[in-house]
Parts: C-alpha cells; structure tokens; sequence
C-alpha cells in the first residue's frame, strides 16, 4: 500500500479496506496513524533481509553485490515503501528513530561481516558500496530506463573494485 498510494495513502481505513477486514479493525491494533507508520517501518525493513546463505561465492563481492541488487529489486513494493517511509521519518521522529536503529544495525552487521570474512576492503568501503548499490537500486525501481542490466552490472563490477579492491 505504501508503494501503491505513498504514505498519505496509508490510513486505517485504507488498510482495513485492503486487508478485507470490517472498518475499524486497523485501529483496535494501532493506536495512531504515527504509530501504524512506525511499526510498518519496522516490518518492511524485515522483509527485506535475505532468507538463508547467500548464492554468490563469499570471494566473488561483485557477484554478491549484483544479487543484492536483483534480490531487492525483485521485492519492488517492499523497497519502495521503504522509500516512502523514510521521506516521512523526515517529519515523524518515532519512525525515523525506528528505521535509524534499523539501518544502522544493518550497516554494522554488514561490516562485521566483512571484516569476519576476510574481504578485501575497510569498514569505509563497505559503507561506500552500501551508499552505491542502494541508489543504484534507486535508479533501477524509479527509473529503469537509465541503465541497461550489463551497464548496471559494470557498475556494479566496477565499485567493488574500486572500493574494495
């Protein structure tokens, strides 16, 4: 819904509507529409963690980086609801205090595994991958136009080279 409507589209009654559930339901389980925004911005973000090992070799970084990429932009609604979520965080503190913690905490954990790995690169190159793959993921939902899939893995072969040697 958030993907669909945006986050103005998101209120109880639309969400009752869309879960097919009698009006009112959405409300006897959130309090406010702030909180009905934050406990989605917690959802989504679940959702979009990986189920299980990653496909790629754990020394193949482009490769891994390109599922990444494809994985993310496979789950389209998820991402941009996170989008949406987060230009709202803008202007509810709970939210983005939720989805701060939340991205942080992957950030890091993305970096202790790397550093655990033995992966060529520092924590600032993981953090710069991380900054390039998700506008690239960006451009991809947003704009598909703007790279073909092989420029779009170039570029992807090429930041992690750069980045992380």
């Amino acid at each position: 819904m958030l993907a669909a409507e945006g986050a103005r589209g998101l209120t109880f009654r639309a969400v009752d509507a869309a879960a097919a559930v009698p009006p009112g339901t959405v409300s006897n389980y959130f309090g406010s529409r702030d909180d009905l925004l934050t406990q989605a911005g917690a959802r989504v973000y679940e959702r979009l963690i990986p189920d299980g090992a990653p496909a790629a070799e754990p020394g193949d970084r482009a490769r891994a980086m390109r599922e990444l990429v494809e994985r993310i932009a496979a789950f389209r609604s998820g991402y941009l609801a996170l989008l949406e979520l987060r230009l709202e965080a803008t202007r509810r503190p709970e939210l983005r205090e939720v989805l701060t913690a939340r991205v942080r905490a992957d950030i890091d954990a993305t970096v202790a595994g790397h550093a655990a790995a033995g992966l060529p690169g520092d924590a600032t190159s993981v953090r710069l991958l991380y900054l390039a793959m998700n506008w690239l993921i960006v451009e991809r939902l947003t704009l598909p136009g703007v790279f073909t899939g092989e420029e779009r893995d170039a570029l992807v072969t090429a930041a992690v080279e750069r980045l992380a040697g």
